[in-house]
């Protein structure tokens, strides 16, 4: 006979205590995804029709790149929280569910580094 509770059997198991903080960092960088969509859209709308020296002055900005590169770490972050729990949710063979996971974040991080170093790569090229 246990008399150990279903939650002390659990830890150590899966995401005891780290629901919560998954939960919330999805979130808030849903909500901060928000005002860095919207610029992004606007100031890439703002420059269609522009030529190329107008757009290579765009992107020395320095503000511009901070947003951009912010833009991006944090639209791939959430991306990555998302993916990882329908992975977790709808995949139901382990072996296939580490080999996704593992899959889509380095996908997501080889997309977040090459997107910054190009916005970087940009941003000192003007």
């Amino acid at each position: 006979m246990r008399f150990e509770t279903p939650t002390k059997r659990a830890h150590g198991l899966g995401p005891v205590k780290t629901g919560v903080h998954h939960w919330w960092a999805q979130r808030i960088t849903s909500i901060a995804l928000i005002p860095l969509t919207l610029w992004v859209v606007f100031s890439v709308a703002s420059l269609a029709g522009e030529d190329y020296a107008s757009v290579a002055a765009w992107f020395a900005r320095p503000l511009t790149g901070v947003i951009l590169s912010l833009f991006v770490f944090v639209a791939t972050y959430h991306a990555s929280l998302g993916l990882q729990v329908v992975i977790e949710d709808y995949v139901h063979h382990q072996p296939a569910r580490i080999a996704a996971l593992i899959t889509v974040k380095f996908l997501l991080i080889l997309l977040g580094t090459l997107s910054i170093v190009s916005i970087l790569r940009l941003f000192f090229s003007a």
